[in-house]
């Protein structure tokens, strides 16, 4: 008696196939949930549907955002970054030009993450160009270590590995620093008094605000008789008082007092008159 044994070939066809459209664990079968999202107007039960499938696909999100650890970002800010980048992938997902979505959603989150870190992890912002030699300069020194260089490579070593210039390269090391910065109430290395770099920052010279003035009326001055260069000299960059400067010249407070007015009304004048 002949029995009949169900052909296998059908089944294992098929898991073939779902091999090759799924390759990994987190890629749930969503294709007809998309073809019936696509087709449902807004409201409610196109709501459901839309976050039942962006729930089926975060365990796929997690895993991209799981790449980018270890890059000074928290995982769980990555995890919600890489989530926003699944929302926009299902919602611009059209299932009808016959792509897979894994396809179209790994790269957009992908993207998703990366911006993140360009737009909101440098705290000195500085151009894409430079951000990319800091990113392949990075990579180079991590992999020359790994292949068993005992000290930090060289910028030349670095060069030939990237294919860089050597300016090139050396632009990407200053970029390594350019990610993060200290407070300026860190303390600096070494100190022992709590010095921190705000201690090591100058203040505005008030003396910047009299260096147009001074330069105005430099011809001015040079211009004046010696007796009258003198008595502003005295008064004005050795802070006398009218009355010492009299007594050191043997004349009256008050002529001194009407020779300094006079200077100055004509320096001023003088100083004016350049200006217009």
């Amino acid at each position: 008696m002949r029995t009949s044994v169900p052909n296998p070939v059908p089944n294992l066809v098929h898991d073939r196939a779902s091999a090759k459209r799924h390759p990994h664990h987190d890629a749930p079968d969503t294709a007809d949930d998309f073809r019936r999202l696509a087709a449902l107007p807004p409201g409610p039960r196109r709501d459901a549907l839309r976050a039942r499938i962006v729930e089926a696909w975060l365990p796929m999100a997690d895993r991209l955002a799981g790449r980018f650890r270890d890059r000074g970002e928290y995982t769980d800010d990555l995890r919600q970054v890489a989530a926003l980048g699944l929302v926009k992938a299902v919602d611009r997902y059209d299932p009808w030009l016959g792509k897979a979505f894994e396809s179209y959603a790994v790269p957009t989150i992908t993207g998703e993450i990366k911006r993140h870190f360009r737009d909101h992890m440098w705290t000195l912002h500085v151009p894409r160009r430079v951000q990319e030699l800091r990113n392949r300069v990075r990579v180079a020194c991590r992999e020359l270590s790994q292949a068993g260089s005992a000290h930090h490579p060289a910028v030349a070593d670095i060069a030939r590995h990237t294919g860089l210039s050597e300016e090139e390269v050396r632009e990407g090391l200053l970029a390594l620093d350019s990610f993060s910065a200290l407070s300026l109430d860190a303390q600096t290395a070494g100190s022992e008094n709590g010095y921190s770099l705000s201690d090591a920052l100058g203040s505005p010279d008030p003396a910047l605000d009299t260096v147009v003035d001074r330069e105005s009326v430099k011809a001015g001055l040079a211009a004046l008789p010696e007796r009258e260069r003198t008595i502003l000299y005295m008064r004005f960059f050795q802070d006398m008082t009218q009355s010492r400067i009299a007594e050191q010249l043997g004349i009256s407070q008050m002529h001194v007092s009407r020779l300094i007015n006079r200077c100055c009304e004509r320096l001023r004048q003088q100083a004016l008159k350049e200006t217009a």
